[in-house]
C-alpha cells in the first residue's frame, strides 16, 4: 500500500508565487496542496483549522517578508504549536540575515523563489525525511557568515565530529543511527550535544558548520 500524499501549505503575500507553487504540486502525485495564506497571522489561523480536522500539512513553504506577521516570527510559532510541520523557507538571494533568523527559529531548509520544480520537490521530500535542504548559492553565503561561539568544533569528541559530518550530508537521525550502528535515541542525543556545544539551534546550521569546517564538500 502506498503512503498517503504529503500535505503542503504555502505562505506568501504574492498571489503569483502561491499560484506558481500550487501549479508545481499539481503535477507531483505524492504531494497535495492543503492550504495557503498571505501572511503569518493568516497562516496560523488556517493551520489551527487544519489541526482541528487532523489535516495538518507535513511541510509549510514560508516566505520571509510579509505584512502583519513575517515568516521568521511565523516559523517560530509553527514549530512550537505544530511540531509535526516542517518549515522550508522561500527566499530571495539577498535575505541571508533573515534566513539565519528563520533557521534559529526552526526552519529546516530554504529555497530560492525562482527554484525549478525539481528542486522544490527535493526540498519538500528532504523536509519530510527530517533532512535539510540547502540551496547551493545561499549555502555558500551562509557558510561565509556563520559564526561559532567559544565552544567550537575543536571541542567535539571524535564521535561528535562524525555526527557533525553526517549532519552536513543532510542525514536524518535514523540514517545516522544505521550508519554508526547505534540506536536512534543515541543518535538523537549526539545531535543534541553537537548543537549545544556549537551554540547552534538547528540541524541546518550544523550542516553549514560541517561545510565550513571541511567535514563535507561545500556547495559547487
Amino acid at each position: 500500500m502506498s503512503d498517503p500524499p504529503v500535505g503542503v501549505f504555502i505562505v506568501d503575500d504574492h498571489a503569483v508565487v502561491r499560484s506558481g507553487l500550487a501549479a508545481y504540486l499539481e503535477f507531483i502525485d505524492d504531494f497535495v496542496l492543503v492550504g495557503e495564506a498571505a501572511d503569518g497571522e493568516q497562516a496560523l489561523r488556517r493551520l489551527d483549522e487544519l489541526a482541528a480536522r487532523d489535516s495538518l500539512p507535513g511541510v509549510v513553504l514560508m516566505d520571509l517578508v510579509m505584512p502583519n506577521m513575517n515568516g521568521i516570527e511565523a516559523t517560530a510559532h509553527i514549530v512550537e504549536r505544530f511540531p509535526s510541520c516542517r518549515v522550508v523557507v522561500l527566499t530571495s538571494f539577498g535575505e541571508v540575515e533573515r534566513i539565519n533568523a528563520a533557521l534559529r527559529n526552526g526552519a529546516v531548509g530554504y529555497l530560492l523563489k525562482d527554484a525549478e520544480a525539481a528542486e522544490v520537490s527535493a526540498a519538500i521530500r528532504a523536509a519530510v525525511r527530517g533532512e535539510v535542504h540547502l540551496d547551493s548559492e545561499i549555502a555558500r553565503r551562509l557558510t561565509q557568515d556563520l559564526r561559532c561561539g567559544p565552544a567550537g568544533p575543536g571541542l567535539l569528541t571524535p564521535r561528535e565530529r562524525e555526527i557533525l559530518a553526517l549532519l552536513g550530508e543532510g542525514r536524518s537521525n535514523r540514517e545516522i543511527a544505521n550508519i554508526l550502528v547505534i540506536s536512534e535515541r543515541t543518535a538523537r542525543t549526539h545531535v543534541s550535544n553537537v548543537l549545544s556545544k556549537l551554540n547552534l539551534t538547528s540541524r541546518t546550521q550544523a550542516a553549514l558548520m560541517a561545510i565550513r569546517e571541511g567535514l563535507v564538500p561545500g556547495p559547487q
